[in-house]
C-alpha cells in the first residue's frame, strides 16, 4: 500500500528507488504511478527528483 501522508510517501518512494528501481520512471511504470502527480505531492513539501541521486532530495 503507498503511503498517503507526503512525509511518509517521501520515504517510502526514497526506499523503493533506492532498493529496487534504477530511476522514477521504471517506479512509475511498475508501480502504475502517475508521475506527475507523484512530483507535484512531493514538490509540495519541496523536495524534487534528482536523477543523479535517484531519490527525491
Amino acid at each position: 500500500m503507498i503511503p498517503k501522508d507526503p512525509f511518509m510517501l517521501l520515504s517510502w518512494i526514497n526506499m523503493q528507488l533506492r532498493d529496487y528501481y534504477t530511476n522514477l520512471d521504471d517506479l512509475c511504470t511498475a508501480l502504475n504511478l502517475d508521475r506527475q502527480a507523484l512530483e507535484i505531492t512531493l514538490g509540495g513539501i519541496d523536495f524534487q527528483y534528482d536523477p543523479k541521486t535517484n531519490s527525491f532530495l
